[in-house]
């Protein structure tokens, strides 16, 4: 078992910068492949980026490529996703999402069983 918290989000103006958060309890956090996925309201829940277990690759979404990055710290047991040059279209709960043990990164949400609560970022224009 994963638990997740996240912490980061907040209101930001377009073009700026947030640095978000998530920390993952158990002692399985090295063998997890990591996710952010972001819900807008109205919307589907839609990935954002993810990364191995072992950092070895990541991936982004298209719409977020060059702006977001994803790192993790497995002796902290940490998850980050760096995100610059902020637009309103970012505004959403973001949600980071682990995968079972050992398991490659995916872009499905329905692949990953375990979440955190969401963390709101707003992006003011």
């Amino acid at each position: 078992q994963v638990q997740l918290v996240e912490s980061g989000g907040g209101l930001v103006q377009a073009g700026g910068s947030l640095r978000l958060s998530c920390a993952a309890s158990g002692r399985t956090f090295s063998r997890n492949s990591m996710g952010w996925f972001r819900q807008a309201p109205g919307k589907e829940r839609e990935f954002v980026a993810a990364i191995t277990w072992n950092s070895a690759r990541t991936f982004y979404a298209d719409s977020v490529k060059g702006r977001f990055t994803i790192s993790r710290d497995n002796a902290k047991n940490t998850v980050s996703l760096q995100m610059n040059s902020l637009k309103p279209e970012d505004t959403a709960v973001y949600y980071c999402a682990a995968r079972k043990d050992w398991l490659d990164s995916s872009q499905i949400r329905y692949e990953y069983p375990y979440w955190g609560q969401g963390t709101q970022v707003t992006v003011s224009s």
